[in-house]
């Protein structure tokens, strides 16, 4: 195991590596978990899903090989997971972790997933009967553009953010707000959460142009590697949360008749770009974050170095 010293307050850090899809979080985090000879742990809020793999951009084999990974192909599409319980797994893992490392690294994409476990969430309101119901039944009567619509005017700020084509998302940010009078992102302030170990924060960018050329070739390689046939596999998950995501939708939609291969091709890439830019809007609102290439692996490390972690 490597030796090193840490200078901040507690003997063990947990380090975020966070930034948008496609951006290079993946190998950006391998290279500093080898480095300190450690884990990764995913906060990836689909990665985690063991009946879903091209479409999330899973890890390959010789990633997961390089590197002990965490949260990656762990649970089933049927177990629903949410933030809470993200925070619950990932803070047994850790506790199991710090036990044999001194460091251990998080990487992902999902900003509320790591807003949970880092500072905690506060607990929703329970939303009352009638007014899920009557939201339900407006949804299925008029689809997810009726969800859009309504919650872009009603609560542009969770708009900016929230995974725009995910009903359930969109359904429930649509309740608090009419149960409680409050956006939903009055209830993710958090900043309860209490830890025995330090936090350093990484965010990994790129110039939005290579960024987007990145994320349309993706989208390419993974009909190329067979994407679609993994969507068919999955037809009868389809209405699962777990599947309510990017990558999948536009392809359901086009097993169903709804529209032509190419039109769900580009809907992928437009609605993948449109992500990026929302996950960026999350993170760059957290100051602790400090920003760095992806491929500058030297000055990520020299950066831990200046925060007090010293290979």
């Amino acid at each position: 195991m490597v030796a090193f010293l840490c200078m901040n307050q507690y003997e063990h850090t947990l380090v975020v590596i966070a930034g948008p899809t496609a951006v290079g979080k993946t190998a950006l985090a391998i290279r500093v978990a080898q480095d300190f000879d450690t884990a990764i742990i995913s906060a990836d809020s689909r990665q985690c899903y063991r009946e879903l793999n091209i479409g999330v951009a899973r890890p390959n084999e010789a990633e997961l090989a390089a590197v002990p990974h965490y949260f990656i192909a762990s649970h089933s599409v049927q177990d629903n997971l949410s933030a809470a319980d993200f925070a619950h797994y990932a803070s047994a893992t850790l506790k199991q972790l710090f036990q044999q490392h001194k460091v251990v690294v998080m990487a992902g994409g999902t900003g509320l997933y790591i807003k949970a476990l880092c500072e905690g969430l506060d607990e929703i309101p329970p939303v009352p009967k009638h007014i899920r119901d009557t939201i339900t039944k407006r949804y299925e009567a008029e689809g997810i553009e009726w969800l859009q619509a309504a919650l872009s005017q009603r609560d542009p700020a969770f708009w900016a953010i929230v995974e725009q084509q995910n009903p359930r998302r969109l359904q429930r940010a649509l309740e608090v707000l009419e149960a409680t009078g409050k956006s939903i992102t009055n209830f993710q302030k958090g900043g309860h959460a209490t830890h025995d170990f330090n936090i350093i924060y990484i965010g990994a960018e790129l110039p939005r142009d290579i960024l987007y050329n990145r994320i349309n070739a993706r989208v390419d390689a993974m009909i190329q590697a067979g994407l679609l046939a993994e969507v068919q596999s999955l037809q009868p998950y389809a209405a699962l949360p777990a599947l309510q995501t990017v990558g999948y939708t536009e392809l359901f939609d086009y097993l169903s008749g709804k529209c032509t291969l190419d039109f769900a091709v580009d809907k992928i890439k437009q609605h993948t770009r449109n992500y990026a830019k929302r996950q960026m809007t999350w993170f760059k609102k957290d100051d602790k974050f400090q920003w760095f290439l992806p491929n500058d692996v030297d000055a990520v490390l020299k950066y831990l170095t200046e925060k007090g972690i010293r290979i």
